[in-house]
């Protein structure tokens, strides 16, 4: 009888310890929240790109970690919503790829832990106090310096000799858009080229953009801001395809798609880079004290069946400087 009853009481014990383990297993699952303006499908390369950092990293889906994904579609107004949602899901992390994600996401709450891979400035957006120390709940990586549109311009010019007016499409809802503008303004002089500032704030607007640039009879277009040049990327290459209209975009995703040049920072790694800052975060880190991550290398990518096709013959200097050339 007393060895039944020891079998018996280490049956239970087992099983406790068997329950307690599994019990323990699913709380150490955390919860990544993944807030974007755009479809999903627009950037499904760079979540992936995400999701493989944090594979890397030994983080599984359903295993120890799980993803709330919140994409407003391209209707900017949602975002506030779906920020506000992830936050009373009480995620551990909100993962945000623009800057009015992440500025959504910061106005929604001071807690949540926030990690950004944004175009721009962060300090001049407001979403840290520095680069160095960023304070507050927001860190993470920036992709494309605002200094690099001289040297985009400059690109274009090269590839395309004959360009002298150049439609600049951009997103008015972008801090300092109109200071930096004038400061292009001045390398543009410097390259012979006239510049266009041309608006646009949401989808319903670019059709209206389009006529503009055919009114300003520009004879190339400039994209400064890497979130929007994805929002709208399909009509914006079909557009400069259609009208034979040499381009200059910030990522290298609009050029695979079709579109003619591209210079900036390997977005992909970027995103891959963010997975970092969410580890670190997990493991007890405070985004305060995680400094803004900016790229030391950026590449050069030149689509030469689109320049083919709009009639162009890109200088071999060009080309030789090329880190990427698809033909």
């Amino acid at each position: 009888m007393n060895r039944k009853i020891v079998t018996w009481l280490l049956a239970i014990i087992l099983l406790a310890t068997v329950s307690l383990a599994e019990a323990q297993q699913r709380a150490k699952i955390a919860r990544i929240g993944i807030l974007t303006p755009d479809p999903i499908s627009a950037r499904a390369r760079l979540f992936e790109a995400f999701r493989q950092g944090l594979r890397e990293l030994g983080y599984i889906e359903g295993q120890n970690i799980g993803i709330e994904w919140r994409s407003a579609e391209g209707r900017s107004a949602r975002v506030p919503v779906l920020a506000s949602e992830l936050v009373s899901l009480k995620v551990d992390v909100i993962f945000t790829a623009t800057e009015p994600a992440a500025r959504a996401a910061k106005q929604a709450t001071t807690t949540i832990p926030i990690v950004m891979v944004i175009g721009g400035d962060p300090v001049a957006f407001g979403l840290v106090g520095s680069l160095a120390r960023p304070g507050g709940n927001v860190t993470g990586l920036t992709i494309q310096p605002q200094e690099l549109s001289g040297k985009r311009l400059e690109l274009l010019k090269e590839a395309a000799p004959k360009v002298s007016r150049v439609a600049v499409l951009s997103n008015p809802a972008l801090p300092g858009l109109r200071l930096r503008f004038e400061e292009l303004k001045v390398e543009a002089q410097a390259l012979g080229v006239i510049l266009h500032l041309i608006e646009i704030r949401n989808p319903n607007e670019l059709e209206a953009a389009f006529q503009a640039v055919t009114k300003e009879q520009s004879d190339a277009l400039f994209m400064p801001q890497p979130g929007f040049s994805s929002a709208y990327r399909k009509r914006l290459v079909e557009f400069a395809a259609k009208n034979r209209l040499p381009a200059m975009y910030p990522e290298s995703d609009s050029v695979e798609a079709g579109g003619l040049m591209s210079y900036g920072a390997n977005t992909s790694e970027q995103f891959r880079r963010a997975a970092t800052y969410v580890d670190k975060i997990l493991k007890g880190a405070k985004p305060a004290d995680l400094p803004v991550e900016q790229p030391t290398k950026f590449e050069l990518v030149v689509n030469l069946k689109t320049a083919r096709q709009i009639g162009l013959t890109i200088p071999p200097g060009v080309l030789a400087r090329a880190d990427k050339v698809i033909k």
